[in-house]
């Protein structure tokens, strides 16, 4: 239960601040008048605001109070900021920082990954693929298996950082998928621009593995690019998962 209200407490004001109600520069209220509107004691928003602080999100000290950072001072890779933006409302800039992010990223550990994976690795990545596909003829959560594709083949890059990178990116790399996946048909369109990136891991061609998770990842920035265009509600991290109804 003190967990529960203590997770309630920092979500409610991770929340208010991502929605701008806290502006950066601007003082929170005082303990007492926050622990009043969010119905809890003054202990738990002390505890709180130092679950903030550790998410780069405020700043405390004396006679200055509690004082909100800016957005870059903020722990992007954070999974509760990630859903508290999602529940707020996912920005143009937010999604192409994340497809540039993924740019930089991803297509260089791939090429790492067509030289080491190891057996077991390429093992993963045709399990993954084959529940993308299933999910995508039959039916099912195309999203969760889209994920456990990308974070192993950043794994299979066996880079201890990009390992450690491939966890802290999985909430952000799910809001992408949610996304372009969004778009009629881009599930199906993606499929073999995955099995691309993987017959080149496969086959220990580096460079080919580079060009085509380059061609994946642009995709599904063009399929972002029509999801934000058609002006629909997108996807919420803290919603069921979507699931296909199969082809």
């Amino acid at each position: 239960m003190i967990k529960n209200v203590h997770g309630h407490a920092v979500a409610s004001l991770g929340t208010a601040i991502v929605a701008g109600r806290y502006l950066p520069g601007a003082p929170m209220p005082p303990e007492p008048q926050l622990g009043e509107a969010l119905g809890v004691s003054r202990t738990v928003v002390r505890e709180a605001i130092k679950s903030l602080v550790a998410k780069g999100m405020v700043s405390t000290g004396p006679k200055v109070g509690t004082r909100v950072l800016p957005p870059e001072s903020w722990n992007w890779f954070d999974a509760d900021l990630v859903g508290w933006q999602s529940q707020v409302g996912l920005t143009r800039e937010f999604l192409r920082d994340l497809q540039e992010l993924r740019r930089l990223v991803e297509p260089a550990a791939v090429r790492m990954a067509a030289e080491r994976a190891t057996v077991a690795d390429l093992q993963h990545l045709e399990a993954a693929y084959e529940g993308m596909r299933h999910a995508v003829v039959e039916g099912g959560d195309y999203v969760r298996h889209d994920l456990a594709f990308h974070q192993g083949l950043l794994r299979a890059a066996h880079n201890r950082m990009i390992v450690q990178m491939s966890k802290a990116l999985g909430p952000l790399l799910r809001t992408s998928f949610e996304i372009s996946t969004a778009r009629t048909g881009g599930a199906r369109d993606s499929l073999p621009l995955h099995r691309a990136v993987l017959d080149a891991v496969i086959a220990r061609k580096p460079a080919r593995a580079e060009k085509a998770a380059l061609v994946l990842i642009d995709g599904a920035r063009d399929d972002i690019e029509v999801v934000l265009a058609s002006r629909r509600r997108l996807p919420k991290l803290d919603a069921p998962p979507r699931l296909l109804r199969g082809q």
